[in-house]
């Protein structure tokens, strides 16, 4: 009794990425998940009534983990511009990091993320929703001129998807990835500076 206390949702997306790991996608279950935390599975189902939910929880705690550092720079004071790039080298950096450091896992959870498309679509609003932040400091600061900032962020965000976006994360070891970044956000920032 005293162990099914102790489970917390937490407790529980822990061990499903340890099963996720050791059994991969298609042969992690539920019935591997609870044997792992020494409860019955309908323990886990306490929790999150379906494998589905609980997919998209260890989804969107994946995704929380990656966006807490962009939302770090998103909220801090200072020049927009340079928070601007720290923010996309940042989220690059990040994707890139989970690609190259993990690539098994970056594959799992590519496909949870695909099945999780509620949890994405409200990650990568939030993602819109910090530049939109940044976008709107600086044109407070009179740095960038902009008549929308919202759409402007959108425009950004899909700018740089070739950098970010898993669908691309084959071309990420080009030896010039980094040039090329460098290129698009002189651009960008070149097009959103106000004008003297």
């Amino acid at each position: 009794m005293n162990e099914i206390a102790a489970l917390t949702p937490d407790r529980i997306l822990e061990k499903t990425e340890d099963v996720l790991r050791r059994f991969g996608l298609a042969k992690a279950t539920v019935v591997d998940v609870a044997r792992a935390l020494d409860v019955s599975h309908g323990s886990v189902y306490r929790h999150f009534p379906s494998k589905a939910s609980l997919r998209d929880a260890v989804v969107k705690r994946w995704l929380e983990r990656s966006n807490a550092p962009l939302q770090a720079i998103a909220e801090e004071t200072g020049p927009a511009p340079a928070r601007l790039e720290r923010w996309f080298r940042a989220l690059i950096g990040i994707k890139c990091r989970k690609v190259c450091d993990d690539p098994e896992m970056f594959a799992t959870y590519l496909a949870l993320a695909q099945e999780a498309r509620e949890v994405v679509s409200a990650y990568k609003e939030g993602l819109v929703d910090q530049l939109t932040d940044i976008l709107s400091d600086g044109v407070a600061q009179g740095e960038f001129e902009l008549t929308d900032t919202v759409l402007t962020a959108r425009a950004l965000f899909d700018a740089t998807a070739r950098f970010h976006h898993p669908a691309h994360c084959e071309e990420w070891s080009d030896p010039n990835q980094a040039e090329r970044i460098d290129t698009l956000l002189a651009l960008l920032l070149r097009g959103l500076k106000a004008r003297a």
